[in-house]
């Protein structure tokens, strides 16, 4: 099964640049043999159904549909559709006032209020840049057609997205752990058990380090974040990216400082009376295993 995903990669990385170049010379008006078109279409049929078999027997294996995909996809290619559908998905939330990952009892973090006027002020470049497109390519009405639809989407649609994004998906408080969030692209897990110290520090410079997590709204981030020991916080195509430092924004800064202040030690609290009732448990265990140990010598004697 191995081997057969390995071709099948192999085979796609061929097979689907060769199909775009074609479907751009079809556009442009370049005239394509006919057993041209029908081997790159064959060639795209079969590997569609070699991809199918794969799946199921990966399926028939025991692997979940989650698993099954990361084995016949890589990686990058799952995390980049991943973050388009979150995109998509955080526009139909923004319509609907609604928020992603909020549970009843957790605290809320917005941080989107102060990079809206600048998305704002990229969509609107955006729309009229598709406008004066639009215009321009009016005489030709393939490349008008081609254009207007790449113009929406990755113009209009993709900043609209990344900024409903941004206000469905704010940092959570939870009793457990600290969900730090930016866009579609970075969602961060940090269990309050590994947070050493917290400060409320407002910076508007970030220098790239290794160690160091900035996710900056605005050019800016307004709470700094220690941790005890390194947490791994995944590149944007999946690479692993160790951090012991994480900086950043809220929309009330100062509130979100004094409840993560207010967290921490409590989380510590709960955590060692966890531990002293284990212990206590543990010696309430060994009393009376050694009581019954007692009382049955006495009994043989």
């Amino acid at each position: 099964m191995t081997a057969l995903i390995r071709l099948l990669r192999g085979v796609a990385y061929t097979a689907l640049p060769a199909e775009l170049v074609l479907a751009v010379c079809l556009v442009a008006g370049v005239r394509i043999p006919m057993p041209v078109l029908v081997a790159a279409e064959a060639l795209t049929v079969l590997l569609a159904l070699a991809g199918l078999v794969a799946y199921a027997g990966l399926r028939r294996r025991g692997l979940s549909t989650r698993q099954a995909l990361r084995e016949l996809v890589p990686v990058p290619v799952l995390r980049l559709i991943g973050h388009e559908l979150r995109l998509l998905a955080s526009l139909g939330l923004w319509v609907a006032r609604r928020r992603a990952g909020v549970r009843p009892g957790d605290q809320v973090f917005p941080h989107a209020r102060d990079q809206a006027a600048l998305m704002y002020g990229f969509a609107f470049v955006c729309l009229v840049e598709t406008v004066g497109m639009s215009y321009l390519l009016a005489d030709w009405p393939v490349a008008h057609a081609i254009v207007l639809v790449l113009d929406v989407y990755s113009g209009i649609l993709f900043v609209l997205g990344i900024h409903a994004a941004s206000v469905t998906r704010p940092h959570v408080l939870t009793a457990e752990a600290l969900r730090l969030r930016q866009a579609a692209h970075i969602d961060l897990h940090i269990p309050l058990g590994l947070i050493a110290a917290v400060r409320h520090e407002l910076r508007f410079t970030h220098e790239k380090t290794e160690g160091e997590l900035n996710l900056a709204v605005a050019s800016q981030t307004s709470v700094t974040i220690e941790l005890t020991e390194p947490l791994d916080a995944p590149r944007f195509l999946g690479g692993p990216r160790a951090v012991r430092i994480v900086r950043c924004h809220a929309d009330d800064a100062r509130a979100f400082y004094r409840a993560l202040t207010r967290a921490v030690p409590a989380r510590a609290a709960t955590a060692q009376a966890d531990a002293a009732q284990a212990g206590t448990a543990q010696v309430g265990t060994a009393q009376g295993d050694a009581t019954q140990a007692g009382t049955a010598q006495a009994g043989t004697a």
